[in-house]
């Protein structure tokens, strides 16, 4: 079950450096906010995948609903409850605001994830 696969962690990277360069550098609200985390789930989900060896659909189940939990829980305070507080690292990373159109950048990823992953290379 526990197996490491570079290429899967390089793919992590990659999507990993594309999302630093985001944070740092893009204002674009589109590109900032909806890309960043469609973007975020597949990372996420390459991430699992370079040291776990399970099927592809459960590891994109398991991302999606991790960002699901982790964007209902922003509708409340209980980062606030954490006394976690402004800025702080973990803020950035968790998020302060609900918005369904993150749901929706998370299930694009996943979809798109799972639609690469069983893409079958073209024979001639």
């Amino acid at each position: 079950m526990l197996k490491f696969n570079y290429k899967n962690f390089i793919i992590f990277l990659i999507l990993l450096s594309i999302e630093i360069i985001i944070a740092l550098y893009i204002t674009q609200h589109f590109v900032r906010h909806t890309l960043g985390d469609f973007l975020c789930v597949i990372m996420l989900y390459y991430l699992i995948k370079s040291f776990v060896k399970i099927k592809s659909t459960y590891i994109a189940l398991i991302v999606l609903l991790v960002a699901y939990t982790i964007e209902m829980l922003q509708l409340t305070p209980i980062l606030d409850y954490l006394k976690i507080e402004d800025p702080s690292f973990v803020r950035i990373i968790f998020g302060t605001t609900f918005s369904v159109s993150d749901l929706i950048a998370y299930t694009f990823g996943v979809v798109t994830v799972l639609i690469i992953e069983n893409l079958k290379p073209l024979t001639f």
